[in-house]
Formats: C-alpha cells, structure tokens, sequence
C-alpha cells in the first residue's frame, strides 16, 4: 500500500507455501470427475508455490513475444485467421500495459491493414473482405484507439457503424453478433463499447437493452450469454459492463451477483475460474476481476458502507497465481502451468494483473520497479490514457444521422 510518509508503497502481504497448503480442497469423501481434476492442477501450483520463488514480471520477454506474435503465429494459431483484428488487439494492449510503445511505421502498417478489415456496410470483419462482425469491430476499434494516432481514429466509418449496430438490434434490445447471426450478452457489450468511445451512442440506438441483460441474470448471480444460459464470467463482465454504460447498473441484482463473483476466486491458486466447479484460467483474472472496479464504483455511487479502500477480492493472491504460476520461461502469460502460449491468455492475464495493482490504494506484490504495468479503464479495456484519449477525440465531433 502507499505510505505518506516515505512516499513508497508498503510491501503488501504475500501467502507463505503453509498459509496455501491450508486452501486445499475438501471433497467430503466423494470423488469427481471434476475434484479429480481440481486435485491435479491444486498439486501443480503447490509443486510451483513450494519453490519459493520471487514474483517477477519477466517484462521484456513478454514485450519480445509479443512483437513477434503480431507478425507470425505458429501452426496451431491458424485457426484465428478470421480473428486478426483480435490478433491486432490482444498484441497492442498488452503492449501498452507493459509501457512498450511501437514505431510510428509499425502503427502505419497495422492501422493499413484494419482499414481493409472495415466493411462498406460498416463495422469490421475478421479480415479483409469478411462479413462484419460485432466481436471483431470491438476489436478493431480498441486496437485504433490502442495505437491513439488521428490517423488511426480517421481510419473509422463512424456513419456506418451507427448503421451497422442499428441493423444489428432487436425489438427486445437484444443485439445479433452480425446479420442473420445469433443473439447473446457480448454483442450487447461490444455494441455498447463501440458506441460510446466514438460517440455514436443514442438511447433509440439501444432501447430495451437494459430489460433483455436483466433476464440473462441467473438464479446463482452472474450473467448467461442469453436468458436461460448458466453463468460465466466473460458474460458476467460483458453484462454488467453494459449496464454501467447505460447508466442503468439498478437492473442487476448487485447483492447476487457480488455474491457470485467473490466465490468464483480460487482459494489456493488464487486466480479465478470461469464457472461453478470449473478450473482457474489465466484469462477470468480480468473476467472475472475486471468486474470488481465496476462493482466498487456502483456501491459508491449507492453510497453503500463498505470498505472502499480495496477491491472486494484478495488481489495479493491473484498477483501470486499470475507472476509466479503463469509466466511461460519465454515470455507470455499462460490460463495455467502446462499450457502453451498465446496472445489471448497473455491479453487478459496482463489486464487482470493490472486491476489487480491498481484499486484505490495500490498493492503490488515484489519490486514495484520490476512489475508495476500502466493502469487499465476497466470498462472499455483500454489502457487508461487510451480511453480518456479517444472519448475526448471522439466527442469533439457531432453524433452522425
């Protein structure tokens, strides 16, 4: 925690190896599929936590990976072909929060290559010449407003993406993910996220849209991708997120969900899970615990007594899982120890270790020299200065028709 007097951070607590052995999972005597799983990966992170290691963000191996990621993706990583402006994304922000900035010409290139991503009907695809999609448009936009460059602002059709999310919403303030596509809670998000950083936003744009994320609230608390679906901590964030953007948060069942969210950290590992009785993922660090930044400013604006001092989760404990059980020896950060490398896990990871740091009164475990990253706004997921930088662009120019 910051100290006035010395004008340093206080070291934070970090759990010793017999604090965690005490975590283990009790399973009552009756063995699953899934306690059986839990078993294997609690005694991989204990083999890990027993080394004592120090936590370390290896930086520039990170920073290496991914430059090197944004040009060439191994065999495996084909498959995100029709993804390449979430490649563009996951690259840049976890660049910015890693403080490492790229050439003006590399931003050029990328910036060239997004705008043939974007559809004459609006939005973007996942490539040049693809359908538009809302997921992809999310990402393109983030990855321009990322690089922050009027080059890269120019390059968005802000008159066709309002046509585009108008094509997109339905009479019940659902939102399709693309023409004739599916319905679910991220496109809510995306459309939203997209609409207020460039300022194409209107109520008429997403009417009811509040009332049809209400019913994807389920009995345990978090959000479903649609009504009737179980809940999920990507859905979760993308559900409640909306609704802060709406400036409606009064339709989620906040005691519920708070409820929901605290139980989906995991006692021993320390990072989240994604859904009840599921394993700990790399990624739910900001699925998960990007939702808590917002969960505090809703209880604020409630002027609810709470201690407002800190996040509502053990951020000490998410920092260990991440620095010291997710860091690959090459750089990038991993869902758990044993997995390979992408830029995906190392996007979400990076952006939960920042909500992590960052609450009202920072708390960062080891050197804060060696892994103190840039501050994220958790709304958009954006590295901080990169939304305040893009709102106050776009809301210099006038709402298209």
């Amino acid at each position: 925690m910051w100290n006035s007097v010395t004008n340093e951070f206080d070291e934070p607590h970090v759990r010793t190896y017999a604090e965690i052995l005490t975590q283990k999972q009790d399973d009552e005597g009756y063995r699953t599929a899934s306690s059986v799983k839990q078993d294997c990966i609690e005694s991989d992170v204990l083999e890990i936590y027993k080394l004592g290691n120090e936590p370390i963000l290896t930086r520039q191996k990170h920073i290496a990976f991914l430059k090197k990621s944004l040009y060439h993706l191994s065999e495996p990583f084909q498959y995100l072909d029709s993804s390449r402006p979430w490649l563009c994304y996951w690259n840049l922000h976890s660049l910015q929060i890693l403080g490492e900035r790229l050439e003006y010409d590399e931003y050029s290139k990328i910036i060239g290559f997004l705008a043939k991503c974007q559809s004459p009907e609006g939005g973007f695809g996942g490539g040049p010449g693809q359908h538009p999609h809302l997921a992809s448009t999310y990402a393109a936009i983030n990855a321009l407003c990322t690089i922050g460059t009027p080059q890269a602002y120019q390059v968005i059709d802000r008159k066709g993406l309002k046509q585009f999310l108008a094509s997109l919403h339905g009479e019940d303030g659902s939102f399709r993910l693309h023409k004739d596509g599916e319905t679910d809670i991220r496109g809510i998000y995306c459309a939203l996220s997209v609409a207020k950083l460039t300022n194409v936003y209107t109520p008429e744009l997403f009417k009811e849209c509040e009332s049809w994320i209400a019913r994807c609230q389920t009995w345990e608390g978090g959000f479903g991708g649609s009504p009737g679906m179980e809940a999920h901590g990507g859905y979760a964030f993308c559900g409640l997120a909306a609704l802060v953007l709406l400036g409606k948060p009064h339709f989620c069942c906040l005691k519920s969900f708070l409820r929901w969210a605290v139980n989906r950290q995991m006692r021993l590992e320390g990072g989240f899970q994604g859904r009840t009785g599921k394993l700990v993922d790399g990624c739910y660090s900001f699925w998960q615990g990007g939702a808590f930044p917002l969960i505090h400013t809703i209880l604020t604006m409630q002027n609810k007594v709470f201690n407002s001092a800190y996040w509502l989760f053990n951020q000490e404990a998410l920092q260990e899982y991440l620095l010291i059980c997710c860091q690959h020896p090459r750089g990038s950060l991993l869902d758990k120890p044993g997995k390979i490398q992408d830029v995906y896990h190392t996007c979400y990871a990076l952006s939960g270790l920042t909500v992590a740091q960052h609450s009202p009164k920072p708390s960062i475990i080891g050197s804060t020299n060696l892994n103190l990253v840039k501050l994220i706004h958790p709304l958009y997921n954006l590295e901080d200065s990169c939304a305040t930088n893009a709102l106050k662009y776009f809301s210099t120019l006038p709402i298209p028709d």
